[in-house]
């Protein structure tokens, strides 16, 4: 438990963070998710669209800290691959 006036304004600050960066977790989750689906539904132009959207999310939270860097890329990289596959005519 904390006890000093300054660890007890860490742990008011630390649940404040936690609670941003959960909602900000969550809501890159919704736009990931989203792109997913569409892929899943086989609609190309809603799969760019939705890509178009989530890219500067997952990119927001690296700036903010809440994802590494090398995660998001490799996220962004494979939906982005997908996105292109499903654009493209299977010959």
């Amino acid at each position: 438990m904390a006890n000093s006036e300054q660890s007890k304004k860490r742990a008011r600050q630390s649940e404040a963070r936690y609670a941003v960066n959960k909602a900000r977790r969550s809501r890159i989750r919704t736009y990931v998710r989203k792109v997913e689906e569409a892929i899943a539904s086989g609609n190309s132009e809603a799969a760019v669209a939705a890509m178009k959207l989530a890219q500067p999310e997952l990119a927001r939270g690296v700036t903010k800290g809440v994802m590494h860097k090398n995660t998001v890329s490799r996220k962004i990289s494979r939906l982005t691959s997908r996105v292109k596959a499903l654009a493209t005519p299977v010959v």
